[in-house]
């Protein structure tokens, strides 16, 4: 049976991926698209709703983007949320102006009327602003079903041709009604039947893999991150030992990566894993290297390189898979056709290996959706809620040159601020969180001694696609404790420090 469908159509908005994670997560399935689709492609892509996401513009600024009428006379049920909402009201005549007072964060919002969008809503509930203007006049036969004390039409519709603007943000979670106000949009407007699980999808998916491999041969670069650990598991669920893996040991992995990852797959699983012992030759090319990029022009270099070498031992195969996801294509694509972002541990594979074609079974998956796949396939917390970390691993974690003895302080820094934040039950909530070895050496006392040595960075943050992200706010007690143990048990290690910047003005990883 086909999935039903929603269309997310994207202005530019910061929360758009998380608009389509809530579609998914209630059980629809649902593609983040460009505002340019036109009516044509849109009824050929035959959604049962669309929601328009919020934007940084002002809808009446000339260069702002906009959509054609007709979208809205297609009869198909549409949810606007801010710059979407007022994107609606301007192309059906109504006023959007810059707005008196600007609200931004919890606002209370009054529901003005009953409508099948505010199913089991109370009357008055908080929900989340973000806007600096707001829909003075609403279009012909549209009415307000909601309002704060500065924005009469916080919410507003047609009821016959279901088309809904709401001002407020219901996908964060500071709306508290927000999931249950999509969900009526879903179910009781959109007439949604829940049909998309992930439970659903790894049997469709393993039919797909097999039916397009048939008695063909399957390489995959294995990294030890979770995008190509479940991908590679999901594969070989379809194909079984004609998928080989490869796993690169270039020397720079956390601490006991490169043994997990041949002990869960190779010895745990079964599946046909060759581990390339490449330690020396990256360490080797890093000698004196203290640039971030030059660091990342090596070792991809190199790992293409080795790759290659080990892809021709094997020879020819018929099939490549990768583990992009969702944002990945998202990020390169915006949802256009096929720009393939290759693994970021990968790039360039592709034009060195001999295949007749790739698989991504996950390009369809957020990361959240990738991990309860993992689950659903039955591998272990330890790799499913397995930290991310950048292709050149902990060369850019290790500022200036790379060492053995930089790879062992950070290495096991990194393990027990890991180990730590687990223990705290907080390794669930924070989206990232990693320690940084520093190019500062600091004064300290240890003992009875006067040492000179490195300072530890703790790095963690919050957030949905990673383009910005919030510093975790981890409990004192639990940092006091991972400052106690690197301090204590950490060679070359005399200081920790936590960094408190969001993304932006910083990156998320320090090189």
């Amino acid at each position: 049976m086909q999935h039903q469908k929603v269309l997310v159509l994207d202005f530019g908005g910061q929360y758009n991926q998380l608009i389509a994670r809530r579609v998914r997560d209630l059980g629809v399935y649902c593609d983040l698209k460009p505002f340019e689709m036109t009516a044509k492609e849109i009824k050929a892509y035959d959604p049962i709703g669309i929601i328009f996401t919020g934007g940084p513009n002002s809808v009446y600024d000339e260069a702002s983007p906009r959509i054609g009428r007709e979208i809205l006379e297609l009869g198909i049920p549409v949810l606007g949320i801010c710059y979407g909402c007022q994107l609606i009201a301007h192309t059906l005549g109504g006023r959007v102006e810059h707005a008196h007072m600007s609200e931004y964060g919890r606002r209370e919002f009054t529901l003005a009327k009953e409508s099948p969008l505010f199913d089991g809503l109370p009357p008055v509930s908080v929900c989340w602003m973000s806007h600096t203007d707001l829909v003075k006049d609403l279009p012909e036969d549209f009415e307000t079903l909601a309002f704060t004390q500065s924005c009469p039409q916080a919410v507003f519709g047609n009821e016959e041709k279901k088309i809904y603007g709401v001002q407020f943000h219901p996908e964060v979670a500071h709306t508290v009604y927000g999931n249950l106000l999509l969900k009526n949009f879903l179910y009781r407007i959109c007439g949604a039947r829940g049909d998309w699980t992930v439970k659903g999808f790894v049997s469709e998916e393993v039919e797909k893999i097999k039916q397009k491999v048939g008695s063909g041969k399957v390489l995959c670069a294995m990294s030890g991150g979770v995008d190509s650990a479940v991908a590679a598991t999901l594969v070989y669920r379809a194909v079984g030992d004609r998928l080989t893996c490869v796993f690169v040991d270039h020397g720079l992995h956390r601490k006991n990566e490169p043994e997990e990852v041949l002990s869960v797959f190779r010895d745990g699983l079964g599946m046909n894993l060759v581990k390339v012992d490449a330690k020396d030759l990256f360490l080797n090319a890093l000698k004196g290297v203290t640039d971030p990029e030059q660091k990342r022009k090596i070792i991809g270099k190199l790992f293409i390189e080795v790759f290659e070498k080990e892809a021709n031992r094997i020879g020819a195969v018929d099939f490549l898979v990768q583990g992009t996801i969702y944002s990945d294509v998202v990020e390169s694509g915006k949802g256009k056709s096929a720009v393939i972002k290759s693994h970021h541990n990968v790039g360039g594979l592709p034009s060195v290996v001999d295949f007749k074609e790739i698989v991504e079974p996950l390009r369809d998956l957020f990361k959240d959706e990738v991990r309860r796949v993992g689950t659903e396939l039955g591998l272990s917390d330890e790799i499913v809620w397995r930290q991310p970390c950048p292709g050149p691993a902990l060369a850019i974690r290790i500022m200036g040159e790379v060492t053995e003895e930089k790879l062992e302080t950070i290495r096991d820094a990194d393990a027990i601020f890991c180990e730590e934040i687990a223990r705290a039950g907080l390794n669930k909530e924070i989206w990232q969180y990693f320690a940084v070895l520093t190019d500062s050496k600091t004064v300290g006392v240890q003992g009875d001694f006067r040492t000179y040595e490195n300072v530890i960075a703790l790095r963690a943050v919050t957030s949905v696609d990673a383009m910005t992200a919030d510093w975790a706010r981890i409990p004192f007690e639990v940092l006091a404790q991972v400052s106690n143990r690197i301090t204590n048990e950490v060679k070359h290690a005399n200081r920790v420090v936590y960094d408190i910047t969001s993304k932006p003005p910083a990156t998320i990883e320090w090189e």
